[in-house]
């Protein structure tokens, strides 16, 4: 089957031509004769299979035939990611070249003034995330009363962000009588209580089971210690013994992603990082060069693991394991695109084996052993036996000093005392005069200093003071 036999128009053909795609894959062959028809629509399929071009084409296809207001764009395009959002923009210029459709791209990090511009001019198609599209609605500056076509992409990822609750918020402000498009690799509950709660009839597009991994992927699992130096050792031997290309390395946390960045860049390995806490401008500049080759590794977060698509990307590597197994599905899923062969690498402690076992239950297989020379794996007892690794920083705590021992006191000679020096410390009674006082006996030490014979101590207020009696 060719594009001709889809139904779509001699404009769309020509840009199709233009960008080279000959056939349509599965899931584009099932989705797009559905779309054209009017019908809600949801997709499942392996990350990767070309869903974006399954329901970009048909909107085309559909929005050439109108005309768009200003403020009242008439489809809508929700993306959980900016790069993402980005990315599905760029498709959009690519098939829609020989269309007169104006296109918005409504996302976090950018300037609310350049949007406005876009939507005053009245917008064909909007591609926004969720929170940035409400804060424009909440200011005034959009009306969702036109729209024809919903899309809700990466409907999963929406839930794993926590983006449901806004996404059912949009949905509700939206004409009843639209179109509805969802399309995700995966289909957990409550993603499908949200599909039948605001789809009419839809009609399931499958080409594969939920969370399978690409065919061509070829699977490793790394057992490594569970320390941050063993993880950078096994990783640093991989990215040596293979023939690396091009490659993104998953870390589970932010923080991690800036840590590993620079030990990848002290170590000779041309990289750069990519998280959601980085300045928009930097994320998309970083995108770039990785896409045009200028970086070969890019460490990121989540950020990156869905639908973002590099041509020809050799590997994955996954410094952790990810804590959701709908996660490794995605992540894996950036490599081996487009029938191309790609290599995955997961490298997992004994404190991951929970995890690892989830993926496994999810995909339905056991994922392959690698061990590595020179990086012997450790078992929980030999973790928890291992003594705690030092940390290079410094503690606030003033470290303790070792106290030197004191040289042994040789013994001296008992001094004389010198004779009793008798003197009147404290009158006890009314007064000096006619008074019956109490006389104590001090006694010196030869130091100057005396104390009571008695060895009792007196406290404030319990005698007058001798200059009060002179």
């Amino acid at each position: 089957m060719s594009f001709d036999d889809l139904g779509l128009g001699s404009d769309l053909l020509r840009a199709v031509a233009d960008a080279g795609y000959e056939q349509p894959t599965p899931i584009q062959q099932q989705a797009i004769p559905k779309v054209l028809q009017g019908r809600d629509i949801i997709g499942v399929a392996q990350t990767g299979t070309g869903k974006t071009a399954g329901f970009t084409l048909p909107m085309i296809e559909i929005l050439g035939k109108g005309r768009a207001r200003a403020r009242m764009p008439r489809s809508l395009i929700l993306e959980p990611t900016r790069e993402l959002a980005a990315q599905v923009a760029e498709n959009f210029a690519v098939y829609g070249k020989y269309h007169k459709l104006n296109m918005a791209l409504l996302i976090g990090g950018v300037s609310f003034t350049e949007q406005d511009q876009a939507l005053n001019r009245g917008v064909d198609v909007l591609i926004a995330t969720p929170g940035r599209l409400l804060d424009q609605f909440e200011r005034g500056k959009i009306l969702l009363a036109d729209i024809k076509i919903l899309v809700v992409d990466e409907a999963d990822r929406m839930l794993d962000m926590g983006f449901i609750p806004d996404v059912e918020r949009i949905i509700k402000v939206l004409p009843r009588t639209r179109q509805t498009l969802m399309f995700s690799a995966t289909m957990p509950a409550e993603i499908r209580r949200l599909a039948d709660t605001y789809l009419t009839l839809p009609s399931q597009v499958s080409v594969a089971p939920s969370a399978t991994t690409a065919e061509k992927v070829s699977q490793r699992l790394v057992p490594v210690g569970g320390d941050f130096r063993a993880k950078r050792q096994a990783l640093r031997e991989l990215l040596r013994t293979e023939e690396v290309k091009n490659a993104i390395i998953f870390c589970n946390r932010k923080r991690d992603v800036s840590i590993l960045a620079r030990s990848l860049d002290n170590h000779g390995f041309n990289c750069a990082a990519l998280h959601g806490d980085m300045p928009q401008s930097i994320r998309t500049e970083t995108l770039e060069r990785f896409k045009n080759g200028e970086i070969t590794l890019l460490v990121a977060s989540d950020v990156a693991a869905r639908g973002l698509d590099v041509v020809g990307m050799s590997h994955v590597f996954n410094f952790d394991v990810p804590m959701t197994a709908d996660d490794y599905v995605h992540r894996i899923g950036r490599t081996a695109r487009a029938g191309l062969e790609g290599r995955a690498f997961t490298l997992a402690a004994p404190a991951d084996a929970k995890y690892v076992a989830s993926i496994e239950r999810l995909i339905g297989s056991p994922i392959p052993r690698l061990t590595l020379d020179g990086v012997a794996p450790k078992t929980e007892e030999a973790e928890a036996k291992a003594p705690a690794p030092t940390s290079r920083r410094r503690s606030r705590r003033p470290a303790e000093r070792t106290k030197a021992v004191p040289p042994p006191k040789t013994e001296r000679p008992e001094a004389v005392p010198p004779p009793d020096e008798v003197e009147v410390t404290h009158v006890h009674g009314r007064s000096e005069s006619g008074s019956v006082g109490t006389v104590r006996k001090s006694q010196s030490n030869g130091s100057g200093r005396k104390h009571d014979a008695e060895e009792k101590t007196v406290g404030m207020g319990d005698h007058t003071p001798a200059f009060l009696l002179r």
